[in-house]
């Protein structure tokens, strides 16, 4: 399929089959996500996979509450993966403090998106999830302090093959040449 129609394809999937997902498809995706292109080639990324059903289980449970239960659907995903900021390198740190920009968030988002792209090329769906208990998270998977969970993508074989129609802004709501205006 062309680019485009992968784009399109890409969708966030909140119901899986209980059906779980081979290791080599999850290590294209992460084949995929360690070729994104980051600051300096400074590749400020770790990927934590979990898809050991009773941990994967306890994680799942982190990213809910009882109050707020919109993320239950995790509960489905056979795998998780947990996306994690490393230390950037030094020019990459540098470059951070004089734009003060957090590149590494930035990273972390293509990285991410890398692997949702080949997820959808190997028939499977996903969900970013920004929404979770984080220390709740560290504790489980024995993450060192000082390290950053910046989100979960749930991934699985998707229960239903429709795709849903995007509602985007329409092109000129979001674009501009040569001024704002």
């Amino acid at each position: 399929m062309s680019f485009l129609e992968l784009v399109a394809r890409r969708q966030s999937v909140r119901e899986y089959l209980d059906k779980p997902v081979e290791r080599v498809k999850i290590e294209r995706c992460l084949e995929a996500a360690r070729c994104a292109p980051s600051t300096c080639n400074s590749q400020p990324w770790r990927f934590i996979i979990v898809d050991d059903p009773e941990l994967r289980e306890k994680v799942a449970k982190k990213t809910f509450g009882t109050l707020l239960s919109f993320n239950r659907f995790v509960m489905e995903a056979p795998a998780l993966v947990v996306v994690m900021s490393e230390k950037p390198n030094m020019p990459a740190r540098f470059g951070a403090v004089v734009k003060n920009r957090q590149f590494n968030l930035i990273d972390v988002g293509i990285a991410a998106e890398h692997f949702c792209l080949q997820a959808v090329e190997e028939g499977l769906g996903s969900c970013m999830l920004g929404w979770f208990d984080e220390e709740g998270v560290k504790d489980l998977l024995a993450i060192p302090k000082g390290r950053r969970v910046d989100l979960i993508i749930a991934i699985g074989y998707p229960a239903s093959e429709q795709i849903r129609p995007k509602k985007r802004k329409g092109a000129g709501q979001i674009t501009s040449y040569n001024s704002y205006r």
